[in-house]
């Protein structure tokens, strides 16, 4: 298969035998921004995939250089929980200046942590999801890059078994901002209760899980990744990009609690 193109917002199409035909644009009213959902580039989609004419990887390894500017830290190592934080642990280290290195290794045998009914299944399934490098990392003071921190069950008890197997210190990056909204328009994120952001354990949230610091992205962070290179396309061809893209715009709900469409109870 190769890369066509993408489908517009609002656009209806036919895909035949034969050729690739729109049927129709459905125009968004005057004025109104698109609302892409931010968190695709974050988490949901697949690293090659290709949304308004960037790579997911290339926005999510832009997260992680600017993490680096916004949170750095004294450390020996840049590493993470594999393997969809990776490419913004290796924007992250290139930044630093520190080494990319494995100390996770993926047992490929276990299901999603994600999906699992309750708490303790989920960290039993961490437990049983990685193998330790842990000569890779033995005494040195390691930095974690995570994608995303949802209720705080994954990440403790990876960070238990780093300091078990001989991390001298370890700090923990999060290549997004808090998540703390729900979702109306589709996603099933979990109850605003059950996010670790708005529990009273996300004041300490370094002692809560473990961890010698925690520090995630800030939205106007993760905003200024995604649109830096959109913005640069459109300035060198204002024409096309413009009838791409629309004005720019992208769906910060989850992280903000700004909605993009009048929610009606």
């Amino acid at each position: 298969s190769r890369y066509y193109r993408e489908v517009l917002p609002g656009e209806i199409v036919k895909i035949s035998r034969h050729d690739v035909q729109t049927l129709d644009v459905i125009r968004r009213p005057e004025g109104d921004p698109s609302a892409f959902c931010i968190f695709e580039y974050v988490y949901f989609a697949r690293p090659d995939s290709i949304f308004e004419g960037q790579m997911v990887y290339s926005v999510r390894r832009r997260c992680g250089q600017q993490l680096a500017i916004e949170a750095p830290v004294e450390a020996d190592l840049v590493s993470t929980v594999p393997e969809s934080a990776t490419p913004a642990a290796l924007g992250y280290a290139q930044k630093c200046g520190l080494p990319y290195v494995e100390v996770l290794c993926k047992n490929r045998y276990v299901g999603r942590t994600f999906i699992q009914p309750n708490m303790r299944l989920r960290q039993l399934g961490v437990a049983k999801k990685f193998g330790v490098l842990s000569d890779n990392f033995k005494g040195k003071r390691v930095v974690i890059i995570d994608d995303s921190i949802v209720r705080g069950n994954t990440i403790s008890p990876i960070i238990k078994l780093l300091r078990e197997s001989g991390a001298k210190e370890v700090h923990i990056r999060v290549a997004s901002p808090p998540i703390r909204f729900p979702c109306y328009m589709g996603i099933n994120i979990p109850t605003k209760e059950e996010l670790i952001a708005n529990r009273p354990e996300f004041h300490d949230l370094a002692n809560y899980i473990g961890a010698d610091s925690v520090v995630y992205l800030s939205v106007e962070g993760l905003v200024s990744s995604v649109q830096e290179s959109i913005k640069a396309r459109q300035d060198n061809n204002p024409k096309t990009q413009k009838s791409f893209i629309g004005k720019l715009g992208h769906c910060t709900a989850c992280l903000t609690g700004d909605y993009p469409v009048e929610l009606e109870w």
